[in-house]
């Protein structure tokens, strides 16, 4: 008995949880920067991969390679910047 009356108290408080507007605003920013740094994380990743096996292959283009990789690698960290600037937005607006 004492699993059922704790289930149905969890289940009241997550109710009330969402239906405090304080509430659902967290969990929309979190979801917003959470979601939002997925993919400038991967593409961060897949960046500096490639970049890695382009200068493994032909050496001397290194500068030039590393040079395109650090804007692309700025480019795509601006996506994470805007998905934080969303969140800050959605938390304090």
């Amino acid at each position: 008995m004492a699993d059922v009356e704790t289930t149905k108290a969890i289940v009241d408080i997550a109710q009330g949880a969402l239906n405090n507007p304080e509430s659902a605003k967290a969990i929309a920013a979190a979801l917003a920067i959470g979601l939002g740094a997925i993919g400038p994380g991967l593409g961060i990743g897949l960046l500096a991969s490639k970049a890695m096996e382009a200068i493994g292959r032909n050496p001397e283009a290194e500068a030039k390679i590393k040079t395109n990789m650090i804007l692309a690698i700025a480019f795509t960290e601006a996506i994470a910047i805007y998905a934080l600037v969303v969140a800050l937005i959605i938390t304090f607006v």
